[in-house]
């Protein structure tokens, strides 16, 4: 597969089929909740057999799709590619799905990286994720986008919000629950945004947070501490929903460190600044 090909209907295919086999897997499993065996890898950070079942199956269909592209895979790790990478978490909100709250989904990115001409195109600048796919198996919602062209949910086109001001947006956020170096910066800006918004959300998947952004559900979305693999798509998906998402620190072209903020473009710049007032320097 050439470079030209990192934007084809084959790859955003492969992506969705994918997203289905792991959603499959992990639907029977939680059938079974009581029978799942759950291993902590750290504080708060769980993972169990569905997790690592559904991950595989993602792999074997991606390299077997697309084997010249690099992969990327939170439980099984992964090397990149030269000219793109999969990006992958196949349960996005494990705790959800193990305490059977049923708000959790399969994400799979593309990420094209510097130099490579997707499509043909001029080189890209800087890494940049091309395709988004978020499948959400209990309401059946698949998300999805292509670079350039478009984001859709079940195939029908969706867009940011057009809330104009931060004063009338409902915001989404993950509270510290791994990582708690940047607790002391992330609770005045949670009370900031308290104060600053309409409401505020808390739900457990920042793929689905993401993809809400997308698709105008939320005005506005942000969280720290997370990882590529949990933003990956969404950042696909925002950005070619017309939105904004963008790494808080300002240091990376997409959110790759996990510090995250997301918006429609109305509100986009005065969400950085609220969350910028406490969260510069934050590590």
């Amino acid at each position: 597969m050439s470079s030209s090909h990192f934007l084809s209907a084959d790859c955003l295919d492969a992506a969705v089929t994918a997203a289905h086999a792991a959603a499959a897997i992990l639907q029977t499993h939680a059938l079974h909740r009581a029978d799942l065996v759950v291993d902590h890898k750290m504080r708060n950070d769980l993972v169990s057999q569905a997790d690592r079942e559904a991950e595989q199956a993602i792999i074997d269909i991606l390299r077997a799709r697309t084997p010249e592209i690099g992969i990327i895979a939170e439980e099984s790790g992964g090397r990149p590619g030269t000219q793109a990478t999969w990006c992958i978490d196949p349960l996005d909100g494990t705790t959800n799905f193990i305490s059977g709250i049923p708000h959790y989904a399969v994400s799979i990115a593309l990420i094209g990286h510097a130099g490579c001409r997707p499509d043909g195109r001029d080189p890209l600048p800087q890494d940049t994720p091309l395709i988004g796919v978020v499948y959400d198996p209990n309401r059946e919602e698949l998300f999805s986008s292509l670079h350039g062209l478009g984001a859709w949910l079940n195939g029908r086109r969706i867009q940011c919000s057009s809330t104009q001001t931060l004063e009338q947006a409902v915001l989404a956020t993950g509270f510290p629950f791994r990582d708690f170096s940047f607790e002391s910066r992330y609770m005045p800006t949670l009370r900031d945004a308290t104060h600053a918004t309409r409401g505020i959300r808390r739900m457990g998947s920042a793929a689905l947070d993401l993809a809400w952004t997308a698709c105008g559900r939320y005005d506005g979305y942000w969280e720290m501490g997370l990882a590529p693999w949990d933003v990956a798509a969404g950042t696909a998906l925002v950005r070619a929903a017309g939105g904004v998402c963008e790494d808080i620190r300002h240091q990376e072209p997409w959110p790759e460190g996990g510090y995250v903020y997301a918006a429609n473009p109305h509100i986009a710049a005065a969400l950085d600044g609220l969350v910028n007032r406490r969260a510069k320097g934050a590590s």
